[in-house]
């Protein structure tokens, strides 16, 4: 298993997610299919499983609140786009996600790298390439300084975020 999924296994209270990038992965064929119109049917699960959701689902089963916090450059980008198109398969394994424009995070101090923290004290730090892809990878952070910090700022930045159901995106013309 990856890192991600063995700490997400073992959470117990919670695991949180702050993304800041407008792009990621742009080789990702679900992009690809995005790009060229196709739309999973929230109805038809068959359309948009995928097997990494199941760990996101086992975690909220277990009764660990996940919850994904998105900070976004508007007009948004087409990655942006694509992933505001599926948020609907996080939400339905039971993450709550939040959208944070730019101008709306003014006088935030957060962290340069994407991170994941479980239970408070573990982090996983994102290290990504220019263009999104996993450039270096991920490490896992344990000092407690630097956790209490992802975690303070996520807080702060979770507080101006919008529920997914609220978010109306601002769309390139």
């Amino acid at each position: 298993m990856s890192l991600f999924a063995d700490l997400l296994a073992a959470a117990k209270t919670s695991a949180i997610h702050l993304e800041l990038r407008d792009q990621y992965m742009q080789d990702d064929p679900d992009l690809h299919a995005w790009r060229t119109g196709h739309r999973p049917d929230p109805a038809d699960r068959a359309t948009w499983w995928r097997d990494w959701l199941q760990l996101p689902a086992d975690a909220v089963a277990r009764g660990v609140s996940i919850r994904r916090l998105r900070v976004v450059s508007e007009p948004i980008s087409e990655y942006i786009h694509y992933e505001y198109d599926g948020t609907f398969t996080n939400i339905a394994v039971g993450e709550d996600i939040r959208w944070l424009p730019r101008p709306q995070a003014l006088g935030l101090l957060l962290p340069v790298v994407d991170f994941w923290v479980f239970d408070g004290s573990t982090a996983i730090i994102n290290h990504l390439a220019g263009d999104g892809s996993w450039g270096d990878g991920e490490t896992e952070g344990t000092d407690p300084a630097l956790v209490a910090t992802f975690v303070t700022a996520f807080e702060a930045a979770w507080e101006r975020g919008i529920p997914h159901a609220d978010y109306q995106p601002r769309l390139r013309s």
